[in-house]
């Protein structure tokens, strides 16, 4: 999307971040509002109840049964990616940690409005190629552009 951003969808409630959160464990989402605003929403609630490291281990399952429960595939291609979820968690918990006292919907709304809100932030640490390949699909990789500042 060269030259084109999108508003970010934003939140005026607390109750929509909850929704989103609950809605990715108990399966019941519809699959058009998971979005990218709707991961980190999900991740951001997660973090204010859970430590970072069991959202690190658990998420992941998250994501992969309720993409099959709206009838998605978890593949090489498509579906569950694990490097940009484990970045996304350490991005989210990071802005959480610097807006601690905000309202969690402002605080989504925030990191919505930042470089974060763009689906293609990992693209400033990754090379497409190396972010995008069946590898890190699968597992954790390193970086290989700059290393994460969080």
């Amino acid at each position: 999307m060269a030259g084109f951003l999108l508003e970010p969808t934003m939140f005026t409630c607390d109750d929509e971040v909850v929704r989103l959160g609950r809605g990715l464990i108990d399966r019941t989402l519809p699959k058009a509002e998971w979005t990218h605003e709707a991961h980190f929403a999900a991740t951001l609630w997660l973090l204010c109840h859970r430590p970072i490291a069991e959202i690190a281990r658990d998420l992941p399952g998250y994501i992969r049964t309720y993409n099959e429960s709206v009838g998605g595939e978890n593949t090489d291609t498509a579906g569950y990616h694990e490097t940009i979820t484990q970045a996304s968690i350490r991005a989210a918990n990071a802005f959480l940690a610097k807006n601690r006292a905000c309202a969690l919907y402002a605080t989504c709304n925030a990191l919505m409005a930042s470089a974060l809100g763009r689906s293609d932030w990992p693209l400033a640490y990754w090379s497409r190629e190396r972010l995008f390949s069946i590898e890190a699909r699968r597992a954790w990789l390193e970086p290989d552009l700059l290393p994460l500042p969080f």
